[in-house]
This record gives structure tokens, sequence and C-alpha cells, in this order.
């Protein structure tokens, strides 16, 4: 899969001098161009950073839902904090980094936040999230695997644990026979500050930092214990990145995080829409190292994703698609890392937004499977 590099074409006229009347059109052609330019990036950045569909919430009327987008989101649940009859309440956590700053290695002892998801009492809607430990979230005899989920960008502290909760559940109603998973929600600052293309690559910038954070918290799993993590958009870049500081320090021979290199339990990666670079695993690209740390890939792009097509505006030094727009061949992965990939674009349309993929019971039914495969 090539990459597709963005270069400038420059001023749309080469600058010289022209005597009267050819200089007035020559000024006025110039001023067409500035204006036409500046409406394609005003147009680009709204489709990145207000999509059709916000990450982080579910639609509103304002919002203008494709067709097959909006057939998915009339199966949505309106209200995901009821319980699924017929299902047990799943194990859920959240783990988050809201209060943290940024950081430019992998933390020693970050003081992460510690919430559990505890069942409705009698007489009350919905459950509530009381505060917890990591070493409760880790210690389990039974060595239940672990899966996390990573969202993407504008999300909120609320909506990040509505949509975990969400997948959590509509995993354990998709896949009844899988796995007894305990579902970690890793809940990163990427609410809305500021408007359109300045946010995205705020929140980009913000993701790598992040991906030293989940190499810490990482790094404190036993090799024994399985694995599964689902990323959604720019999750997916965040776990890369963990997984990338987690082979250099372990190169480097920092003993206070387990070794990820080679691990004895199973660990798989499910990427939704994926706002990475699409060379990623490429032979000479930026994370092929980390293919060291898994077993399985699964990826669900959207070849449609009007938010993803324009990913190449967040990095000009990259140039490269997304991951999630364009996909990536089998053969950039060893034989041994099980890959799938599947394109959800005929389901999801032009539209942006985690909500969308979990009301298709097709795609639920793949991501979660992927996720707790081999465990």
């Amino acid at each position: 899969m090539s990459v597709l590099q963005r270069q400038s074409d420059g001023d749309c006229f080469p600058g010289h001098t022209q005597p009267g009347f050819a200089s007035i059109i020559h000024a006025i052609a110039r001023s067409w161009c500035a204006a036409a330019a500046v409406a394609i990036i005003a147009m680009a950045a709204l489709a990145i950073w207000s999509p059709r569909l916000a990450q982080g919430g579910e639609p509103t009327p304002a919002m203008a839902v494709s067709q097959p987008g909006a057939r998915a989101l009339r199966s949505i649940d309106p209200t995901p904090h009821d319980d699924m009859p017929g299902i047990a309440e799943p194990d859920v956590w959240c783990v988050s980094t809201r209060r943290l700053p940024a950081t430019q290695s992998v933390p020693l002892a970050p003081n992460l936040s510690v919430e559990r998801f505890v069942e409705r009492a009698q007489g009350e809607r919905c459950g509530r999230w009381h505060s917890d430990s990591l070493a409760s979230l880790l210690a389990d005899d039974s060595g239940r695997p672990l899966v996390f989920f990573i969202h993407g960008n504008r999300y909120d502290a609320a909506a990040a644990k509505q949509q975990g909760l969400l997948l959590a559940r509509h995993c354990a109603a998709s896949c009844p026979g899988g796995a007894a998973v305990r579902t970690v929600i890793f809940s990163w600052p990427s609410e809305q500050r500021g408007i359109l293309l300045k946010d995205g690559r705020a929140k980009y910038e913000r993701a790598y930092s992040e991906g030293r954070y989940m190499a810490w918290l990482l790094g404190q799993i036993e090799p024994s214990r399985p694995v599964g993590i689902v990323a959604y958009s720019y999750g997916a870049l965040i776990t890369l990145e963990g997984l990338k500081d987690l082979v250099a320090a372990e190169r480097s021979g920092r003993t206070d995080l387990q070794p990820w290199r080679d691990r004895s339990a199973q660990t798989n990666l499910v990427f939704i829409a994926p706002a990475v670079r699409c060379d990623a695993f490429a032979p000479r690209g930026p994370y092929r190292e980390t293919v060291e740390c898994i077993d399985s890939v699964s990826l669900i792009i959207n070849s449609s994703d009007d938010a993803l097509r324009f990913f190449p505006l967040l990095d000009r030094r990259v140039g490269a698609d997304a991951l999630g727009y364009v996909g990536m061949p089998r053969r950039w992965l060893p034989g041994r890392v099980a890959f799938s990939a599947a394109d959800g674009a005929n389901i999801i349309g032009k539209n942006h937004g985690l909500p969308l993929y979990l009301a298709s019971p097709s795609l639920t039914q793949r991501l979660c499977a992927a996720a707790t495969s081999g465990m």
C-alpha cells in the first residue's frame, strides 16, 4: 500500500509584476485563489473535527447522517445504562489520566484514577462508579483476561464511561459463549478544547503522551494474563505508542515494567477506524517493532469516512493516509500474527462515530470475537 504524499503547489501564479490592467487582473486572481484555499481548508477541518457524528456523543437532529449510518443509528440503545435483558452486568473498570499532565517519557509511578462500576442496587435505575485501586483491578486469582477500550477525540469523562459500558454489554450479548473478561476503559483528556483543526492537532500530539501512560499501565500486567485492546480512532495511536515505548523500555533494561515482547499470554489488537498512519506496520514503518508484542490484529476500516479522509492535514511532515481509511496488506505482518480486515463503509456511510459500529450486530460480533480470540 503506497503512502500518498501531499505537497503544496505553491502560489497560483509565479510572482512577477505586470503593468496596468493586467496587474489588476493578476491581483484579483490571486485573491480568488487565496479565498478558495481558505475555503478548502475550512471544509476539511470541519469534516475532521466537527464530523457528521460526534465521536464522543450521540447524534443530534442538526447532524446530517448518511443513509447507511441513519439506519444503524435507529438500532442504538437509547438508554445504554439500563441492563440488557438476560445479560449479566459485565465487569467494567475505568482508568483515567484526565488530571495528569503531558509527559515526555514513560513515568515511574503515575497517579492514575481508578474506578469500578457497581451493579445497580434494588430500586436504582442504573449502576454507579466507585473509587478503587489499580492493585484491585489487576488482582484476579483466576487470571481473567483484560480487554481495554481506548476512545478517540472529543470524549468527556462521562461519554468515555458510557461507551465503554456499551461496548462491554454489546460484546456480552453478541458473544455469550466467549471468555469472561474484565473490561478496562482508558479515559484520557480528549474533551473539546478550541475549534476545528487546532483542537484535532492538539489531541493528536496529546495521544503520544497518552501512549506513555498506557505503556506504564500495560507494564503492570503479568505476561501470563491475556490482553485484548479495542481502540477507536486516536485510541489506535495511543495503543501503538504504548507498545513502542514498552519495547524501548525493555531494551533499555528498565525493570519496573513487565516484558511485552514474546509474552506467553494471548495479546489481541482490534482497531476501529484507526486514526494512525497507514504504514504503521510496514517493514520500515514506525511501529514495526510492536509486532513482537502481539498475536493478532483485526481492522475495521471505513473507506468512506469523511473525517479520516483528511487525516494527512494533522501532520504535514508525515503526509500519510489513515490506516482506518485505506487499510493495509496482510504481508506486512509476520505469519504467526493473525490478521483480519473489514470495510464498514456500506454500514457506517461517511460518518465517524463509534456508536454506529456498535449498532451493527455484524461489526460488533466481529470486533468482540477478535478481542477475545484465543483467550
